[in-house]
């Protein structure tokens, strides 16, 4: 039995996947309450899986890219359910995630590019083959210097459409599709560590300078 969850984008997915399919999928109901509501899911789909943590064989994680917030908590429990329980964790860069879901969905059938909000009017943007194998990226950048006619699957291209006029479903991660994508071995296998691609917004302050 493998638990996967997602906390890249402002709402919170988790599954659980017996090895052959997913059997329970759920996501959280508001954004940016990650600390909030991970647990409490995570819980709920044990339960609808008719599984308790002892049952599980792994865990796997979407590293991101994401906001460093939402990231931390997705990795850290993700760390300490896996030394508590004493499986192996697997991370994957979340836009793989939304580039296989797109494939297996069938909304893309040729090369394309999955954004993601980056805020600060920037997206996180990698490439893909048809395939949903990754070809370069990930990146952060301003919309309009990566602006494509290409297909371009994510919630960064619907929020900036004057640089993404193709823009495809889905939106965000699915913590059901990073199951399949880790079960099927789809994606690059990663360790769980956040995919940040710039300095987080909360630092340590600098020490104050001498007065002189």
């Amino acid at each position: 039995m493998l638990l996967a969850f997602d906390t890249a984008s402002p709402t919170v997915t988790v599954a659980v996947h017996d090895g052959s399919d997913v059997v329970a999928e759920l996501a959280g109901e508001s954004g940016m309450r990650h600390g909030e509501e991970l647990a409490p899911l995570i819980d709920r789909a044990l339960r609808r899986a008719g599984v308790v943590p002892a049952d599980l064989s792994a865990i796997a994680v979407g590293v991101g890219p994401g906001p460093f917030t939402g990231l931390r908590v997705g990795l850290v429990t993700a760390r300490t359910l896996g030394h508590v329980l004493q499986v192996p964790v697997h991370g994957v860069c979340s836009l793989d995630v939304l580039a296989i879901h797109a494939v297996a969905a069938a909304v893309v059938d040729s090369p394309f590019q999955v954004a993601t909000d980056a805020r600060r009017k920037e997206v996180y943007l990698a490439s893909y083959d048809e395939r949903a194998r990754r070809v370069d990226g990930p990146v952060v950048e301003r919309p309009a210097v990566v602006a494509t006619d290409a297909p371009v699957v994510g919630e960064g291209a619907a929020l900036y459409p004057d640089a993404f006029p193709n823009a495809r479903g889905p939106l965000r991660p699915s913590a059901g599709y990073l199951a399949r994508a880790v079960v099927g071995e789809y994606a690059e296998i990663l360790d769980p560590e956040p995919l940040y691609l710039r300095r987080p917004d909360a630092e340590i302050p600098r020490a104050p300078k001498p007065v002189s």
